[in-house]
């Protein structure tokens, strides 16, 4: 009897191939498939709640994309996807799958397959990690919102800061502690939920979330944020941005950054 795996395609423009990655790694633990203009998922298992995810995703965010599932014959495709998965450099950090040796004279990330593209490979992941890189001091305390895979705040951490995180949902906290206990480092604390269920104050703040989100939870994240704090930004099309730099007026613009029409903003508390 020939073994069956179910196979679900994500085809759209090449431009935001990194960014459904991003997102699908967030809620499921297991490897996925990059290519020009797809992104991939197979699994033995039912993934049609993935589907459904990915569709919803694509209609919060305005993104046109075709979706296919369809039952196929097994085949070795683990072997396929780790040629496919490549380390990322971004700013001081080197972010590598278990198959790639460390790199000497970089801050190494190591990262499991089924993380892989929620640390670095998209334009916003990317330059939130040059952000922290740039900004993050020992002894620090951090809050990341929106954690994802947890990879920002695990920069944050190899940098000597004390780091919280948090997120909506909860598979992305058990992806947090899985990529943190990966690379044998600690956080503080982690919850369900965002930067309003917390009353502590922080040094920096950084939240890689979609442009809606960020002006809808603007007002906790400029609270959680001490005075001359730093706010980290990211997640915003470029075609997005005025509406963001509007909500965020009242801070000062420290730095900005461009990258495949995705804008990271630093902002300070002043």
């Amino acid at each position: 009897m020939r073994e069956e795996y179910n196979e679900l395609v994500v085809t759209l423009d090449e431009s935001l191939v990194d960014l459904f990655a991003d997102f699908i790694s967030t809620i499921y633990d297991d490897a996925i498939e990059m290519e020009e203009d797809k992104v991939i998922v197979r699994s033995q298992e039912d993934i049609s709640e993935i589907k459904q995810a990915i569709e919803d995703f694509a209609k919060e965010c305005s993104l046109e994309c075709k979706i296919t599932l369809e039952t196929k014959v097994n085949e070795d495709w683990v072997a396929s996807y780790q040629k496919a998965v490549t380390p990322v450099e971004a700013g001081k950090f080197y972010i590598h799958p278990s198959w790639y040796e460390p790199k000497q004279d970089a801050i190494n990330i190591l990262i499991e397959p089924a993380l892989a593209f929620g640390s670095g490979h998209h334009a916003t992941t990317f330059g939130c990690m040059e952000a922290v890189g740039k900004y993050v001091k020992t002894g620090d305390r951090v809050l990341d919102v929106g954690c994802g895979s947890g990879i920002l705040g695990l920069g944050a951490t190899k940098l000597g800061a004390s780091v919280d995180l948090c997120d909506t949902d909860e598979i992305a906290i058990t992806s947090t502690n899985e990529n943190f206990t990966l690379n044998g480092e600690t956080y503080n604390k982690a919850w369900v939920g965002s930067a309003k269920d917390t009353n502590e104050i922080y040094d920096i703040v950084i939240a890689n979330i979609i442009a809606d989100v960020l002006k809808f939870i603007s007002n906790e994240l400029k609270r959680s944020v001490k005075d001359a704090g730093l706010l980290i930004l990211s997640g915003i099309l470029d075609k997005k941005e005025a509406g963001v730099s509007a909500v965020y007026s009242d801070l000062e613009l420290v730095e900005r950054k461009l990258k495949d029409e995705w804008v990271t903003l630093v902002y300070k508390k002043v």
